[in-house]
């Protein structure tokens, strides 16, 4: 019997203990109707606890209470989707109890979602909506099997006789091939442009740019070997140079250059937005380059550049910017507020959806 009492005693000790070890259960994070946006994270022992977001330009120390949990608002914030992440004694965090994260094959961001009163272009609305597929194909460039996402437009039919024109668009340094979607939105942004007639039905191909340690330029042979013959021999698409385009961001914003540029009889609109150019491909391409300006400026319909004037590449691309005019080569500067951000690339996709194809 009194080891019976001794055991009861210490099990329900042991309870205790873990009751009182356990964390609360949190929200986090909450946006109200008037898009202030509230962080919450647990952490008793921490001495520090900071947030850091792209909402704001500098980091926002939290506040503790009484039982551990660290709390930080941030009034009226501007619709859109956003990074964030805690740095716990200076270590670098996700949110915990926020599921929504940002694809990249590093360090894992959290991701809030602020939709405001007016839908916005990344919004889901009720639309007709197409359909994103995981494929995988054979890159004999690469000597191995590679994924890539195809969105499908509303009403897509594989058999019913209509052919699409392609969009080609690559993610930045780090991302993989679901950053266009689980961050960029793509396939919403498409869907709503397509439904209020502001885009024309179109494929879009979201391939796997990272091919490290594999030599970059392998990639620009990867596309136009391996993954427009892939997209060709499976959906019904025209193979035209008028109906193909080519986008990307960032890193992904140069290797469109370095694809495009270098395969003008492929392409007719190119779509770099901030592009990261200080590469070994850029500058065996573009170094001492004496590009025919006139049958480029022939084959291509459209060239745009996309920066913010807050993205730490802004100088970078003005310089090329001013590259490409020197050469003679018609390229459309657009030039708006903000950094090398993702909603920024929302804008950037968006803008080139209504140009493309028309």
């Amino acid at each position: 019997m009194k080891k019976f009492i001794y055991t009861a005693f210490i099990f329900f000790t042991s309870i205790q203990m873990v009751s009182a070890q356990r964390a609360p259960r949190l929200s986090s994070p909450d946006v109200d109707k008037n898009d202030n946006v509230t962080f919450r994270y647990y952490a008793p022992n921490a001495k520090e606890v900071l947030l850091s977001t792209e909402i704001l330009s500098k980091e926002l120390a939290m506040k503790k209470d009484a039982q551990g949990v660290w709390t930080a608002t941030i009034s009226k914030v501007k619709p859109d989707i956003y990074p964030y992440s805690f740095k716990v004694d200076g270590v670098e965090v996700a949110d915990p109890n926020n599921t929504y994260v940002f694809a990249n094959e590093r360090f894992k961001r959290s991701i809030v979602n602020i939709p405001g009163d007016k839908p916005l272009v990344h919004a889901l609305r009720n639309v007709p909506h197409g359909k994103i597929s995981y494929r995988y194909y054979t890159s004999k460039t690469l000597n191995t099997t590679r994924r890539l996402l195809v969105y499908t437009p509303p009403g897509f039919n594989m058999h019913d006789g209509k052919k699409y024109p392609v969009l080609y668009l690559i993610h930045g340094g780090s991302d993989t091939e679901e950053t266009w979607t689980k961050v960029g939105k793509a396939n919403l942004i498409a869907d709503n442009l397509i439904a209020d007639k502001k885009a024309v039905p179109m494929i879009i191909v979201m391939p796997y740019g990272n091919v490290r340690p594999a030599p970059m330029p392998d990639f620009t042979n990867d596309v136009i070997n391996d993954i427009i013959p892939f997209i060709e021999s499976n959906y019904p698409v025209h193979t035209d140079t008028e109906h193909r385009a080519v986008a990307g961001f960032s890193v992904g914003g140069g290797q469109t250059l370095n694809i495009g540029l270098t395969n003008t009889d492929k392409f007719s609109y190119i779509f770099s937005y901030a592009p990261y150019t200080a590469t070994e491909e850029f500058a065996k391409n573009f170094t001492n380059w004496n590009p025919d300006a006139k049958k480029i400026n022939e084959q291509l319909k459209l060239f745009t550049i996309s920066v913010g004037t807050e993205d730490f590449l802004y100088e970078s691309v003005e310089g090329n910017l001013a590259m490409f005019k020197e050469k003679k080569i018609e390229v459309e500067p657009i030039i708006v507020y903000g950094g090398h951000t993702w909603m920024n690339c929302k804008l950037f996709l968006a803008n080139s959806l209504q140009q493309v194809f028309k």
